[in-house]
């Protein structure tokens, strides 16, 4: 059972008996059991001790469990005895090893369960369907903004975007200048945002940590959601303005820019206070060429949407993930294009991706990721099963292995079309992957820099994420998290536990996807929040 993959638990709504093909079967509406041949079961609402479970006979194990203990919601009840060292299975696969002997009815969790030795064989594209694309005439459309290289946006910044944290606070100053009165006459700009980070010096010129960080900065420049942009340095840094316009080619007619990219530096300008006003000099006569751009009827086909999980609990991988997979599978169809990430939380799951690869080549490049990363945690005194973090066990989830399961599934069951490196561009239509680490800001940062226009984040304890310049939609995985967050989360999909599909919920995301990319402000959007999410990825050593 080890090669079934999650995505074939999103199809089906959570029963109240087994079926042939192993859906999700809820124990007396009180747990839920994704497969059936678990050892575990979920439970749907805290169990108290002396609560029955009635299996089903098709799970081959003993009809009636009584839950020994308390087992809170999202959290795991084992269905028989299980010995010390035994593989533990949820959604037909692995996600751990027994550190003791763990008895029917017992909660399942840190304290009794681990990762371990997988010895998993990799299996190349074994899995690998021929895609039926929707005619063009039947695509759905979006109202964007059109780009003069082609590209389409879903929204319309200008951005200043710093070279080196020395200058951060020189962006900011500019930023502040384009107050909502000033841009009260150019209705077709979302805003002016300042782009500032951590970084830009103490680097080793050349180096593998300034390419990374100049890619990060040129794609934020190149995405489609961006107008224009002006670059600002201090102009001693490590990360010359110049040389990053060289080594990215943002030079006039290079990478489908259209334009000569305008920069300036604090020390060329003579201080803060005059490169201040330079800025907003140039910046100004931007505006009415930026507010010429605007929306009209764009196919779905030209949507790269980047994937996200935070705060993920117990019902992530059963509600919120599979019916974002749902959604992903039906833009595939429609042509466009949905960008997996967090490579660390792939982890343990990684063998069912690689049965979707498009060729052995793709999937070999996957591999060397994981590998990467193994290398990667152990040099800086880490480990893999660092994640899940603390507020992802107290939502149910032990193990990265279990995460990482319920991860995937937001992808869908499409081919993996290709590998990309942290924030490379992404050029290629359907189902892509881009190696990026687990936490969230710094992940969507490099997704957004390979040109992402939009993003669709899930959670299960609540990450109020959002994003400029790409709109963020947050999916709630349960009741009681869209509840008590309503101001944060755009779409409940806690609403399969109720007797909705995973594809009714993933046809209203992609309707919300959509609506946000066609103007509609998503919750975080609507708040204000997306500026100091902008992380790229450090490497290396700081000097």
């Amino acid at each position: 059972m080890d090669n079934l993959n999650p995505q074939d638990i999103k199809i089906h709504v959570v029963a109240k008996s087994v079926t042939p093909r192993g859906e999700p079967i809820a124990l007396n509406e009180v747990a839920v059991l994704l497969n059936p041949h678990d050892d575990v079961a979920i439970a749907r609402r805290p169990l108290g001790k002396g609560v029955i479970l009635q299996l089903p006979a098709e799970s081959g194990k003993t009809e009636r469990v009584e839950v020994k203990q308390r087992i809170p919601s999202g959290h795991k009840v084992a269905l028989h005895n299980i010995e010390q060292g035994q593989t533990v299975r949820r959604y037909g696969s692995i996600i751990g090893f027994a550190t003791q002997p763990i008895r029917a009815g017992e909660h399942v969790h840190s304290h009794n369960l681990a990762v371990g030795e997988l010895h998993q064989e990799y299996e190349y594209s074994v899995d690998v369907q021929p895609l039926e694309f929707v005619p063009p005439e039947q695509q759905r459309t979006f109202m964007g903004y059109r780009r003069p290289d082609g590209r389409a946006g879903t929204r319309n910044y200008i951005a200043i975007i710093g070279s080196v944290n020395c200058s951060a606070s020189t962006v900011r100053f500019i930023e502040r200048r384009f107050t909502p009165e000033v841009l009260r006459d150019y209705p077709n700009i979302d805003g002016v945002i300042g782009l500032t980070h951590k970084s830009g010096c103490g680097m080793r010129i050349g180096g593998a940590a300034v390419e990374q960080l100049q890619r990060v900065l040129a794609g934020m420049a190149l995405n489609p959601n961006i107008g224009a942009y002006l670059l600002v340095g201090l102009g001693c840094e490590s990360n010359q303005i110049q040389e990053m316009i060289a080594n990215m080619e943002l030079e006039h007619g290079k990478r489908g820019q259209w334009k000569q990219p305008l920069f300036l530096t604090i020390q060329e300008n003579h201080g803060i206070a005059t490169t201040v006003e330079e800025a907003v000099r140039v910046i100004s006569k931007l505006l009415p060429e930026v507010n010429d751009v605007k929306r009209e009827p764009i196919p779905i086909s030209e949507l790269t949407v980047a994937l996200q999980c935070g705060g993920s609990d117990g019902w992530s991988g059963i509600t919120a993930n599979p019916a974002l997979g749902y959604c992903v599978d039906e833009l595939v169809r429609q042509g466009g294009t949905a960008v997996l990430s967090e490579t660390p939380e792939i982890y343990g799951a990684e063998h069912l991706l690689l049965r979707r690869a498009r060729n052995r080549e793709v999937g070999e490049q996957f591999v060397g990721l994981i590998r990467w990363w193994e290398h990667y945690t152990a040099i800086n005194d880490m480990e893999m099963d660092n994640n899940p973090a603390p507020g992802n066990k107290l939502g149910g989830l032990t193990t990265i292995y279990e995460k990482s399961l319920g991860a995937l599934a937001k992808g869908g069951s499409t081919p993996l079309n290709a590998v990309y490196k942290y924030a490379e561009p992404i050029t290629e239509h359907g189902f892509v992957f881009m190696d990026t680490p687990g936490y969230d800001p710094v992940s969507v940062t490099g997704q957004v820099a390979g040109g992402a226009n939009i993003i669709v984040f899930t959670t299960g304890r609540g990450s109020c994420f959002g994003y400029k310049p790409a709109p963020s939609i947050k999916i709630a995985s349960n009741n009681t998290l869209y509840e008590n967050l309503t101001s944060d989360m755009d779409i409940n999909a806690g609403v399969i536990l109720d007797g909705f599909s995973a594809q009714e919920v993933g046809n209203r995301i992609l309707d919300e996807i959509i609506a946000v990319a066609s103007g509609k402000q998503s919750k975080s959007e609507a708040q204000g929040v997306g500026e100091e999410e902008f992380a790229p990825w450090i490497l290396g050593a700081t000097m």
